[in-house]
């Protein structure tokens, strides 16, 4: 999961982004609005951390604009400002959460993982395909109770794929939601990352199809599709 964190503190910023990284999410960091802005008007992202004490451009102001282009990414404000209408405005105008400073690391991922289940319209943090498990919060998957030896761009890119199983991905949406935007990335390490994971999800029959010039799917499992019917 792909998130940018717009924070002008630097100390709590690299902190907060070492910790996200850590617990496997691609992070992005912007330390004022019109960066902020900027990356958010240009590339993809799951969720937004967002101060709103930024020089250049407050983060009010950046919250609108994201929603005046009409864009539906979670955004999660973080300040020091403790005031019920500042929270209600920024509610308002279209923040999904908000966490007053100074919050535990544990408070605030807990908060992360809530709003990309809700986006992504999970109520639980279990995703179930088949032979299929993932543990979305300890970021562990199993194939017929067999633990998966993944590393964490695998495990980025298949809980990607699962959570938009039989939804065609591109390789730019790909790209977006598993490489920071400063990574150097070579024309065929999406192909590579994906090769890997069909190797080690075949023989449980999870399938990863390619889709010619669009992109790639996870198939959802004849078993798991009966269920649903």
């Amino acid at each position: 999961m792909h998130i940018l964190l717009v924070e002008d503190d630097a100390l709590l910023a690299d902190g907060l982004a070492r910790a996200l990284r850590h617990s496997g999410y691609i992070v992005d960091t912007a330390n004022d609005g019109l960066s902020a802005d900027s990356l958010l008007a240009n590339e993809a992202y799951d969720l937004v951390i967002l101060d709103i004490g930024l020089p250049g451009l407050d983060g009010c102001e950046v919250l609108q604009r994201l929603r005046v282009r009409r864009q539906q990414t979670p955004v999660l404000v973080l300040s020091a400002r403790l005031a019920v209408e500042e929270r209600v405005r920024l509610l308002d105008l279209g923040a999904d959460d908000y966490v007053v400073k100074p919050v535990t690391q544990a408070e605030l991922e807990a908060r992360v993982r809530a709003l990309i289940r809700r986006r992504l319209g999970e109520a639980s943090p279990e995703v179930v395909l088949g032979s299929l498990r993932l543990d979305t919060v300890g970021k562990r998957a199993w194939l017929n109770d067999t633990a998966l030896e993944l590393n964490a761009r695998e495990w980025a890119a298949l809980e990607f794929l699962a959570g938009r199983v039989n939804r065609i991905v591109s390789k730019e949406q790909l790209i977006q939601a598993l490489y920071s935007w400063q990574d150097e990335i070579t024309p065929n390490a999406i192909e590579k990352l994906v090769s890997r994971l069909r190797v080690k999800l075949e023989e449980a029959g999870i399938t990863i199809r390619t889709v010619r010039g669009l992109g790639y799917y996870l198939e959802k499992p004849a078993d798991a599709a009966a269920r649903d019917e």
